[in-house]
């Protein structure tokens, strides 16, 4: 009964997200939708080329966004806002979409330990991930030395991972709402972050130890660490010797670790931010509302524009 209880509300909270963002800008104009097989699984994404960017011209920076569990490419659209920013800044941004029972929603990655179907059935995001830059690579201008990931909740877990696992591709990632669990290996290649949570965060709670939020039962028994934990898991990996800068107003705590070859480590804690896309839109009428002390697009990109491999 608490499984079909939480399937019930995951899908008004997709569906009444879905009726929030029917396409309205025209930036829209310019997505695509591809799909790749991975383990003999139909993966789907949606792809958005500048027409600026010429498949003759320059080689352009690539940023992947994941979208949250329950979510779909056009749920990660519409929350960040990437749309927007590529078109203005001129890269290329593609909207993996996880896996489930259902094609184009009820949609989760498998963080290990998160979430729902992607998670129990043990299914090779990384592997997906993986292809589909080779495949971007081989269409498109892309700088392999220029890839970026961000995703937020579900998705953010999954950005932590992929820049794990693919630290060979990967040069910086950017997680929204996300967590680590502390049994994750260490990166074999250095990889930037910066990092994105809520004080007010029911589902990812900034002191870890346990997860709440309306979809509790789509974890494991693992419990998260504390938020902050994060910066200094990356700045470990990127062998950051001191202790970081810390910034703080009545807005936000900035903690900031200076790396070896510039592969910084940068970590936002937004006081009045729940669990939303900080400067984004809000998802559905049950989500929190982003706060509006920062704009992580924004600050993630000025960041990705400062790492190259």
């Amino acid at each position: 009964m608490k499984f079909k209880i939480s399937i019930l509300l995951l899908f008004l909270f997709v569906f009444s997200y879905s009726a929030f963002s029917e396409p309205n800008s025209l930036s829209q104009n310019w997505v695509s939708r591809g799909s790749i097989v991975c383990d003999s699984i139909e993966r789907t994404y949606a792809l958005l080329v500048p027409p600026a960017v010429s498949a003759k011209g320059k080689r352009v920076p690539l940023v992947l966004v994941l979208h949250g569990g329950g979510g779909n490419a056009q749920f990660a659209m519409k929350s960040s806002g990437f749309n927007a920013k590529a078109l203005k800044e001129g890269f290329i941004v593609a909207y993996p979409e996880g896996s489930g029972r259902m094609k184009n929603f009820l949609l989760t990655w498998n963080a290990i330990h998160c979430c729902g179907s992607a998670m129990r059935n043990k299914v090779d995001d990384v592997g997906f991930i993986s292809k589909l830059i080779d495949k971007l690579e081989q269409e498109y201008p892309v700088d392999p030395k220029r890839i970026y990931v961000t995703g937020m909740s579900n998705g953010g877990m999954m950005t932590h991972k992929l820049g794990i696992e693919l630290s060979d591709k990967i040069t910086a990632i950017a997680p929204v709402v996300g967590t680590l669990f502390g049994d994750e290996k260490q990166p074999v290649h250095p990889v930037a972050a910066i990092i994105f949570n809520g004080l007010l965060d029911k589902s990812v709670p900034y002191s870890g130890g346990t997860h709440g939020g309306r979809f509790a039962d789509s974890w494991d028994n693992v419990p998260p660490l504390k938020v902050e934990d994060q910066a200094t898991f990356w700045a470990k990996a990127n062998g950051c010797k001191s202790a970081p800068q810390i910034f703080e107003n009545s807005s936000f705590r900035h903690l900031k670790f200076v790396c070896p070859a510039g592969k910084n480590v940068d970590m936002y804690v937004i006081k009045d931010q729940g669990h939303a896309w900080p400067g984004g839109l809000k998802g559905s009428s049950m989500g929190d509302n982003p706060s509006k002390a920062i704009n992580a697009t924004d600050l993630m990109w000025e960041f990705f524009k400062t790492q190259s491999k």
